[in-house]
């Protein structure tokens, strides 16, 4: 016999189900309407494709930069939050910035500093910048403790954040930094001139020759932000956050976009003991989870008029009234993601995928376009390039980086954050491969 006959139930199992049989079509009938409940609720957070890619590469390959008086250029500025101490830092990404981008554009450099600029740093970037450099001090009331908060507490916080190994948590600045760059940047005086911004970081490389003006490219094809690398948030950072932008979501009765759906992961379990799951981090108040992912903002070029808005502005100040950039370490990423999520069709995002950049440990590398360098062009004659081998699948220009590995983490949140322009669906095993490459 192959088998052993299946022997009935025995002991509390067979009491139980002896117990349960009269009802057997009501908790049948009751199985049946949460599987379907669950089943509902999932796909309403189903990505829906597009028949075509909505966000494709503005070039891919090198371009002759447009260098007449009559050139179209749009009112933007690079712009670099900086200290005085990172001078050596802050001149490395210029020097990079200059010889793949700014050399043929010459848009100005505005770095902001919380004190007073030392004449060393004005002097060498003076030197070194072609489209003229501006040193901004930011105001005392826009950067620090906003005045609603109580100090003590709030130092508190941020103690027992380092205490705890919250990465940054325990250091004040860098509260004032996210607090910054999630509102009270847009509404500088130093930039009121400015309809666009590309924010650069000290200490980060590019790769690749940007031989085209993205700030005209994003304003013709009537995008609003744009991005290199996407990222899962590190939890401990932000567990409000979620929520308290969720719960905003809802009070202005928002739609719910494409993109927002990208940020989500729906519950399996079913209502009620779904709402019962609201009360964890990362959650809203069904119950639903956010997946963490992110755009990393050390690199954005955006349009200043989004983040200036009223719809934009009124969310910085509710989560501004929360305290959660001093309660927590809600940090600018997390915030502008979600904002753009909720308040922009994803068509509007534009991922820079031809723009090879580093920042810290994380790059991405674009393989150069196989017969699109230009090799003998006159305009992109200046500093040598070292420039990597072509590949089929190339789309950089001049890039220096090896372009065999596009990038060097797993590509789950660019894969899901991208999937509402795409208009083929990534199958289950891509999306197990993209958690690891």
């Amino acid at each position: 016999m192959l088998f052993p006959p299946l022997t009935r139930p025995r002991g509390p199992l067979r009491t139980l189900l002896t117990r349960l049989h009269p009802y057997r079509i009501p908790l049948t009938l009751l199985l049946l309407a949460l599987l379907t409940e669950v089943y509902l609720h999932n796909s309403y957070y189903t990505i829906h494709h597009p028949a075509r890619d909505l966000d494709v590469p503005f070039y891919t390959s090198c371009q002759e930069p447009d260098l007449s008086p009559s050139a179209p250029r749009e009112a933007a500025a690079i712009v670099m939050l900086a200290r005085n101490h990172e001078v050596e830092k802050a001149l490395r990404t210029v020097i990079s910035i200059e010889k793949h981008f700014n050399r043929w554009f010459h848009y100005p450099i505005v770095f902001l500093n919380d004190e007073d600029w030392d004449p060393e740093f004005v002097s060498t970037m003076n030197e070194t910048v072609s489209g003229g450099a501006k040193f901004e001090v930011i105001p005392k009331e826009e950067w620090g403790f906003p005045a609603n908060i109580n100090q003590d507490r709030a130092r508190e916080a941020i103690n027992r954040q380092g205490q705890q190994g919250v990465l940054y948590g325990g250091l004040e600045s860098y509260h004032h930094m996210c607090r910054f760059y999630s509102g009270k940047f847009y509404t500088l005086k130093a930039l009121r001139e400015y309809k666009w911004y590309w924010r650069i970081e000290p200490d980060v490389e590019f790769y690749c020759a940007l031989t085209y003006d993205p700030f005209v490219e994003m304003a013709k094809h009537e995008k609003v932000y744009g991005f290199t690398v996407a990222l899962p948030k590190e939890p401990a950072t932000c567990p409000g956050l979620f929520r308290a932008v969720a719960d905003w979501k809802e009070e202005q009765d928002y739609r719910t976009t494409e993109l927002w759906k990208a940020m989500v992961s729906p519950s399996w379990l079913p209502w009620p003991i779904r709402k019962m799951m609201s009360g964890l981090g990362h959650r809203d108040g069904r119950g639903d989870g956010w997946n963490l992912c992110h755009y990393w903002s050390n690199f954005e070029i955006a349009s200043l008029d989004f983040f200036r808005s009223n719809a934009y502005q009124d969310l910085f100040e509710r989560l501004d009234e929360r305290g959660g950039f001093y309660e927590e370490r809600w940090g600018d990423a997390p915030v502008h993601s979600l904002a753009l999520a909720m308040l922009l069709d994803s068509h509007k995002v534009h991922h820079f995928e031809d723009i090879g950049y580093r920042h810290d440990w994380y790059f991405q590398c674009p393989a150069n376009a196989p017969g699109g360098q230009l090799l003998q062009s006159e305009v992109l004659g200046g500093p040598a390039f070292e420039v990597r081998e072509e590949r089929e699948d190339g789309i950089g220009c001049r890039c220096e980086c090896d372009g065999s590995r596009t990038r060097n983490h797993a590509s789950y949140c660019l894969n899901r954050l991208t999937q509402p322009n795409k208009s083929r669906r990534l199958g289950t095993l891509g999306w197990l491969r993209s958690w690891w490459a």
